[in-house]
């Protein structure tokens, strides 16, 4: 269980006006109608530590401090975070 409820949790860091942001976002919600998880929405420019730390990476989908993808959705990588895939070594 993580911090965010019942569905595991993850964080997808994004800017107003990202185009990648929203074609990652899009493909998020069809893959959270089969598999449920709750993500946090932070917009790396309400913090100038997110901005530095994220900002020419966007779209980032991570888990704690764990990036999971950035620019492009990883299928894979999400689904292995799910519990869908086993790591691979």
């Amino acid at each position: 269980m993580s911090k965010f409820g019942e569905h595991p949790g993850l964080s997808f860091y994004y800017r107003d006006g990202c185009h990648l942001c929203e074609d990652m976002w899009q493909h998020l919600q069809s893959i959270r109608e089969t598999h449920p998880f709750d993500v946090d929405l932070i917009n790396v420019d309400s913090d100038p530590d997110l901005r530095e730390r994220y900002g020419t990476l966007i779209p980032v989908l991570a888990s704690g401090e764990k990036i999971i993808c950035n620019y492009y959705l990883d299928p894979v990588g999400l689904e292995r975070f799910l519990g869908g895939l086993p790591d691979s070594e």
